[in-house]
């Protein structure tokens, strides 16, 4: 599909939620308009105060905040999900051995780890980065574990055959065959480690735009709310940007490409 018919769709989709939403909030077809409004507000008051608070100087220190945390969650939570997801799929005994406790703290709720991390970590940026951690590590290890057990035994073989080392088996055909799973799971991750930073913000701090959403939320400000919101979501598509532009450098080889890229 071409770029500009793609993007075209895309903008299409976006003005038909706009449009939806904009009648249910402006009519009475669905009750009273107070009501409504009070409850989902209207699409261009969001987009008003949207505007309003990204032109203001205010909102950049919130978005830094969160902004730490997010890129320190994700890149120790990439990181650390990698190095182990490597090891145990290489490691059999130790796989086998570490997997119900892997499966077992994967299962805890997010949620309640948070007051536990606020706990040891205090309310600084550290409890917000060791939630978004949690969330980050285990999609990129379960994706990176399965990247490297799928490879083909053939494969295997056959580079054997040619006399290649553990280390040229990990270049040349381990890696290769994690990375496509590796992106695959650091595109969930990015929205994960902001929800983990938003969430943590949210529960207990004084600066973040899960801060400033509790903020609007604890005055039934619901048009703040949507408009952090609104700002999270451009937020991660940025941050989504980068992480795509790095896959199509580091995947160029592949045929196909990448399953985000758009031909």
């Amino acid at each position: 599909m071409k770029r500009l018919k793609l993007l075209f769709l895309q903008i299409v989709v976006m003005i038909v939620a706009l449009l939806i939403w904009h009648v249910v909030t402006t009519t009475s077809l669905f009750g009273d308009v107070k009501t409504t409004q009070f409850f989902f507000s209207t699409p261009l008051a969001v987009l008003e105060r949207t505007f309003k608070q990204l032109t203001s100087t205010e909102i950049y220190w919130h978005l830094g905040i969160t902004l730490t945390e997010t890129v320190l969650a994700f890149v120790i939570g990439s990181a650390a999900g990698i190095l182990f997801g490597f090891a145990f799929a290489r490691n059999e005994l130790l796989s086998a051995v570490f997997d119900p406790y892997i499966k077992a703290a994967n299962a805890l709720p997010r949620v309640v780890l948070a007051p536990i991390f606020a706990l040891w970590f205090g309310l600084g940026i550290w409890s917000k980065v060791a939630l978004g951690f949690t969330l980050v590590f285990f999609i990129v290890f379960f994706n990176v574990y399965q990247g490297v057990r799928e490879v083909s035994p053939t494969i295997l073989a056959n580079a054997r055959m040619l006399g290649m080392n553990e280390r040229q088996l990990f270049k040349h055909v381990y890696w290769p065959s994690a990375l496509t799973w590796m992106f695959s799971s650091l595109h969930t991750s990015v929205g994960f480690a902001l929800v983990g930073a938003v969430v943590g913000e949210y529960l207990g701090s004084s600066a973040g735009l899960g801060y400033k959403i509790h903020e609007a939320e604890s005055v039934f400000d619901v048009t703040g709310v949507f408009s952090g919101m609104l700002i999270l979501a451009i937020f991660v598509i940025a941050i989504d940007s980068v992480v795509t532009m790095i896959e199509r450098r580091l995947l160029v080889w592949r045929p196909g490409q990448s399953s985000t890229t758009v031909a």
